[in-house]
């Protein structure tokens, strides 16, 4: 009997050791897919006399422009019958035109930003004597 008790126990122990033995969790790997981003795109910040600053995004590839101002985006198509570069949409424009800035509202002709462009370079100019 003691035999018999003694062999149960042990096969209880060796079937619970066993049984609590169950395969861990393995750890979730997450791979984000990032697309690489092929498009040629510029950022600018412009300071306008009054302190206000406009971003904007330029991506060549595609022709648009995204304008930041005030808290607002503006989403603009490249338009290629004007001007150096040009943007606008059927309500604002946005044009860099020889480092003058100006963002317009199209429709009551108001100009919501105008910056102009420091010349690189314009420090002062000491020329050398001989």
């Amino acid at each position: 009997m003691k035999k018999l008790f003694t062999l149960v126990l042990m096969g209880l122990a060796i079937l619970s050791s066993t049984a609590c033995k169950h395969p861990g969790k393995e750890a979730e790997v997450i791979t984000e897919a990032v697309p690489e981003n092929k498009d040629e795109t510029t950022k600018d910040v412009f300071t306008d006399s009054y302190g206000e600053k406009i971003e904007v995004i330029i991506n060549h590839t595609k022709g648009t422009a995204t304008v930041h101002l005030e808290g607002k985006t503006y989403d603009l198509k490249k338009s290629d019958a004007l001007p150096e570069y040009t943007a606008s949409n059927e309500e604002y424009q946005y044009s860099n035109i020889k480092g003058n800035i100006t963002l317009l509202k199209k429709n009551v002709d108001m100009v919501l930003f105008h910056a102009k462009r420091e010349a690189k370079g314009s420090g002062s100019a000491k020329m050398a004597s001989y």
